[in-house]
């Protein structure tokens, strides 16, 4: 059969119809490629802040902060000591120690001064009355894990999150009543989610600006050289009282501490929820 002229026009019209069917196939495609994957969980949540001494109320906002509920304290690492001018935040880590912690306290209130004790959870839980006679004295309580793994930050989420909150519930055991207003990893490793985790327990995570390894023992004078050296503003300061020998750090003490107050130092508690 031949083509008449009302079979071109018949085909011409299939054809443009086809076409617009075709086109709107594409366009449809086009944009399901281009949407957000979706499933039961919804969208992927951005990625969690990386580690650093970024601080402020928005730190407290992060993605990694929603996964275990709103943070009560800024995520960001509180490096600086509290107040407007002139202050320093003694902290001291790794006890209770019934030999170190009641030397360390002696000399902390022969020199009327308030610290910051970062406790391993083990270490509470086996010393109570030491965890109770710091929190009467008016220093501030830190949870510094169970047991002090250093390697923690290479642990699942699940582990660290065990140190953390089993750590600081060990504390509070032995001190019922005593906030815990801190948390330190151990070795300073912190992750974005042991951050997170602790500010939603309302610890804010805590570092140091000056570090004198009084842990390792270097002699009272590098000690002494080191805490004296340039401090920078609103200094936090590292000590120990546990995990060794710390007769270096007692006396570094006794001589660090009346020569802060002698340079107007006041002494203070690290920044807690203030950027």
């Amino acid at each position: 059969m031949g083509i008449t002229r009302s079979s071109v026009s018949r085909l011409r019209a299939g054809s443009a119809v086809a076409a617009a069917a075709v086109l709107v196939l594409t366009a449809a495609a086009g944009a399901s490629a281009f949407a957000a994957p979706s499933g039961p969980s919804g969208p992927a949540a951005p990625a969690a802040p990386a580690d650093g001494p970024a601080e402020g109320p928005a730190a407290g906002r992060s993605s990694a902060a929603s996964a275990y509920g709103p943070a009560r304290v800024p995520l960001g690492i509180s490096r600086l000591a509290q107040g407007p001018g002139h202050d320093i935040a003694i902290t001291i880590d790794d006890g209770p120690d019934p030999r170190w912690t009641p030397q360390v306290l002696e000399v902390l209130r022969e020199n009327h001064v308030k610290a910051t004790f970062c406790m391993i959870g083990t270490r509470a839980q086996q010393y109570p009355a030491l965890v109770r006679s710091v929190a009467a004295e008016g220093h501030r309580l830190c949870d510094h894990s169970v047991d002090h793994d250093v390697t923690m930050d290479h642990k699942p989420v699940a582990y660290q999150r065990q140190q953390i909150l089993d750590g600081k519930s060990m504390i509070e055991q032995a001190a019922p009543g005593v906030a815990v207003s801190y948390y330190r990893a151990p070795g300073g490793a912190f992750t974005p989610d042991s951050r997170a985790i602790a500010a939603a327990s309302g610890m804010r995570p805590l570092g140091w600006s000056v570090d004198p390894k009084d842990w390792s023992r270097p002699g009272l004078a590098s000690i002494v050289a080191t805490v004296e050296g340039n401090l920078p503003a609103q200094p936090t300061v590292l000590f120990h009282d546990g995990g060794g020998d710390r007769s270096e750090t007692v006396a570094a003490l006794k001589e660090y501490l009346p020569w802060l107050t002698a340079r107007g130092y006041a002494f203070t508690f690290p920044k807690l929820t203030t950027p």
